[in-house]
Formats: structure tokens, C-alpha cells, sequence
């Protein structure tokens, strides 16, 4: 057990042995973070400029980006770092700064129930869709959504960094996250915030199969194939972003011990903070023609004025 006060700097875990692979990952880990400040950029530069994107389901989806692009953010530059120049050192309020900022994650998760909501009101109530999604209660979930996350990043990252340090300043993990900080020993403080955040994590997921059993009860009563498949192919990239972020975190965390190993630990954590971000703009733009027209049609607009 380490006082985490004196402890000046943490040590990741390296992506790699090798210099050449050390290389290659930060090339790889370049392109992902090009795509994905690309990709988000593009969504929110859209949805803020287009008028005629200015719907609840594109201001959701703004607000997707924005976690998708402060959680590339968060993760990615001190990997890239750490690669490209050998070292795997962290200092010890960088390491509790990222702790914090990882709150982009759990606003994401937020964010992603309250697509479904809106995906379930426009299915199921679409008479009281202007209603129940108007533009004050859009922004009031939105902002709910975001406090939520900053409370929660908050009360974790104090209480973790107020505890003994358990594993000393070596970390299994490419990020600063609190089970690669802590240890059984200094959980049992840390419980009670656990606890709360699984709950309302499980209460978000019950949320999403509950409204997604109504979603597909109503889509099914439609009487026209072509009907049925309009309704479902605008739910198709909700599911395909929250089975993307879900599958590899749920399994990360809930996987047996004895099929642990630090190169697929490394892998799965790779998958669900890094992966998601480059390619859920992807998912949105290819099955949404708006979204897709939007960038030519920023570029293009200025020229069609004059």
C-alpha cells in the first residue's frame, strides 16, 4: 500500500515491446485520432451551422460527438507520446486529470439512453414527439446529462486519490482508470460510489431494452414491409454505436480472471475507449442522408451565395 501522496508520477503499461511496433502503434493510433476529430468535427460543425439539422435527434447526436471527441482526447495524445518517444511515465496530476476527464465516457452512456428515448418517442408517441422533445426539454436532458457525468467523475477521482495506493505507481493500463489505481483493499471507500454508478448504469440499460421492446412491438404492427423498414433502419445506428461501446467495456470489466491476460486487457480497453469515437460518425453518416449531404453543403454554401 502506497500514500498516494507521495507518489510524483505514474507508469503505463506500454503498447508495445519493440521500437518498430512502438512506431507502428502510434501511426495507428494517429489515424484513429485523425478519423475521429474528422468524423466528429464534421457532425458537430453540422449540426451547429446546418438550420435544417436543427432537430432533437441532431442535437443528440452533437452531443455524442462532443463526448466522442473529449474522450479521444483524453486517452490517446499520452499514449502517442509514450510511443513515439519510448517512456511510459505519467505525472501525477495528468494521471488524475485524465481519472477526471474520463467523464466524456459516462456522458456518452447518458447521452446514448437519451437517443434511445428519442428513438422510442418517434416510434411509439410520434403525435407527442414535438411535445415531449421540444427544445427546452432537449437541452434539459442534455444538460442533466453532462452535470451527471462531471458529478460522477468528480466524487470518484477525489475519493481515489484520497485512498492508499494499493498497486504502487505501476498501472496495467495504457490510461489512468480507478481499478488499475486501486485495489480490493482500498474499495471498500470506494464501494459506495460504485455502487450508485452501477446502478444508475443498469437502471440506463433496463431504460434501453424496455424501450427497444416497444420500439420493435410498434414497428412490427406497421401493415407496409417499406414502413417497417423505414422504422427500423433509424434505429439500426443507435443499436450499431451502443453494441460497439457495450460489448468489448461490459466484457472488459466482467470477464473471468482466468482468461485475463495484460494483451487482451489491452486490446478490449483499445476497443472501447478508442475505437468507438473514429467510427460511430461513420455508422450515423452512411445510414443518414442529411448528415451525409451536410459537409459538401457547408462547403458549398458560401460559393452558392455569392
Amino acid at each position: 500500500m502506497s500514500n498516494s501522496s507521495s507518489i510524483s508520477h505514474f507508469l503505463l503499461l506500454a503498447l508495445a515491446e519493440t521500437r518498430q511496433l512502438q512506431l507502428l502503434h502510434f501511426c495507428l493510433l494517429l489515424g484513429i485520432s485523425l478519423a475521429a476529430l474528422l468524423g466528429n468535427g464534421l457532425i458537430i460543425s453540422a449540426g451547429a451551422c446546418g438550420h435544417h439539422l436543427h432537430t432533437p435527434m441532431f442535437f443528440f447526436l452533437l452531443n455524442l460527438a462532443l463526448s466522442h471527441l473529449g474522450s479521444i482526447c483524453t486517452t490517446v495524445p499520452k499514449a502517442m507520446h509514450n510511443s513515439l518517444w519510448d517512456t511510459s511515465t505519467i505525472s501525477y496530476s495528468a494521471c488524475a486529470a485524465q481519472l477526471f476527464l474520463f467523464l466524456f465516457i459516462s456522458a456518452e452512456f447518458s447521452v446514448l439512453t437519451i437517443m434511445c428515448y428519442d428513438r422510442y418517442v418517434s416510434i411509439c408517441k410520434p403525435l407527442h414527439y414535438g411535445t415531449l422533445l421540444g427544445s427546452r426539454a432537449c437541452a434539459h436532458m442534455a444538460a442533466a446529462a453532462w452535470a451527471s457525468a462531471f458529478l460522477n467523475a468528480l466524487l470518484h477521482t477525489a475519493n481515489t486519490f484520497s485512498l492508499p495506493l494499493c498497486h504502487g505507481n505501476a498501472l496495467g493500463q495504457f490510461f489512468c482508470e480507478i481499478p488499475q489505481i486501486l485495489c480490493s483493499k482500498s474499495y471498500l471507500r470506494e464501494l459506495g460510489l460504485l455502487a450508485v454508478s452501477v446502478c444508475l448504469g443498469f437502471g440506463c440499460l433496463l431504460f434501453m431494452v424496455f424501450s427497444y421492446v416497444q420500439i420493435f412491438r410498434a414497428v412490427l404492427r406497421i401493415p407496409s414491409e417499406q414502413g417497417r423498414h423505414k422504422a427500423f433502419s433509424t434505429c439500426l445506428p443507435h443499436l450499431a454505436v451502443l453494441s460497439l461501446f457495450l460489448s468489448p467495456g461490459t466484457f472488459a470489466y466482467l470477464k473471468p480472471p482466468s482468461i485475463s491476460s495484460p494483451s487482451l486487457d489491452l486490446a478490449l480497453s483499445v476497443l472501447y475507449s478508442v475505437v468507438p469515437p473514429a467510427l460511430n460518425p461513420l455508422i450515423y453518416s452512411l445510414r443518414n442522408q442529411e448528415l451525409k449531404a451536410a459537409p459538401w453543403r457547408l462547403m458549398t454554401g458560401p460559393f452558392q451565395k455569392q
